[in-house]
């Protein structure tokens, strides 16, 4: 499966990723996990005596820029592994069994395994916030509590995903221009999108995301909704935390939230970048979960 769309494109998005992890302001450890669907790239950081926890990013991103603001205060407490997800745009590279077979859950346990976790807190933003719903509902065990940011619960609805997706990043995302990258930022976000746009090192990265990123090669993951019971077994199991202008929430996501009960917390002002636009307040949320 081909992640970039070319190998010079590839190339830029690493380089700059390296550049985004050398601002975390924490000591970092990369790793490659060799798992059945190919090479998945970790980054470890944090107390090594802390309770693990473990970090997915959302589509079209990657670790290095979904914790860039919250991987220093996280890792106080906690020993943090960011996963960058098989497919992606970060350092996971996929081989010939990342097909129409691949198995979320088999894949995390693969990894989970072989990092040697056996119980964890699991935090994800957007589609990372659905991997961990997931794996709350398929291994509750492993799972001590879930944080689903920016996301909504993964409910069995008629809402065409894709069309939704569409009338959110289009027209910007197809002519990536310096002016429409940043025109999409500030309708993904909230009042503080100056933490992506007055970036030059994250606006950097989120260009070569856009233009470079071959969407397709998430295509192997299949989102499927829950059933009504599935969702009551993760209700005390999942955490959301949400703003108020994510697109995604107002075209569906925080009505499904209020609809089945779900644990959730809303912030005013915030759009999709949450952790990103209100990291402070975020990160202080998180620490008080798992405390």
């Amino acid at each position: 499966m081909k992640v970039y769309r070319t190998k010079k494109a590839g190339e830029k998005i690493i380089e700059t990723y390296d550049q985004l992890l050398s601002k975390w302001g924490c000591e970092v450890k990369e790793q490659d996990i060799q798992t059945r669907y190919g090479t998945t790239h970790v980054i470890e950081t944090g107390a090594e005596d802390g309770t693990p926890m473990v970090l997915f990013h959302g589509v079209g991103d990657d670790s290095a820029l979904m914790w860039i603001f919250n991987a220093k205060a996280l890792g106080t407490k906690l020993h943090l592994f960011a996963i960058d997800t098989m497919g992606g745009p970060g350092k996971s590279r996929p081989n010939e069994n990342y097909n129409k077979t691949f198995d979320d859950v088999l894949w995390i346990d693969e990894v989970l395994e072989k990092l040697g976790i056996g119980q964890a807190y699991f935090a994800g933003v957007s589609m990372g916030g659905y991997l961990v719903q997931l794996y709350s509902l398929r291994r509750p065990e492993k799972v001590i509590k879930a944080i689903s940011i920016s996301g909504s619960v993964a409910a069995a609805t008629k809402n065409n995903t894709m069309k939704a997706m569409m009338k959110i990043f289009l027209p910007e995302a197809l002519f990536p221009t310096d002016k429409n990258v940043i025109k999409l930022l500030k309708k993904l976000s909230g009042r503080n999108y100056a933490v992506f746009t007055e970036n030059e090192l994250i606006l950097q990265h989120y260009k070569c995301l856009i233009k470079g990123f071959n969407n397709m090669a998430m295509g192997c993951h299949k989102v499927q909704g829950f059933s009504s019971e599935e969702i009551d077994q993760i209700r005390e199991k999942v955490i959301y935390l949400v703003g108020e202008e994510d697109p995604f929430e107002k075209i569906g996501g925080k009505a499904l939230l209020q609809q089945y009960r779900m644990n959730a917390t809303f912030y005013e002002d915030a759009g999709h970048g949450l952790n990103h636009e209100l990291a402070e307040e975020i990160n202080q949320k998180i620490l008080q979960i798992v405390s």
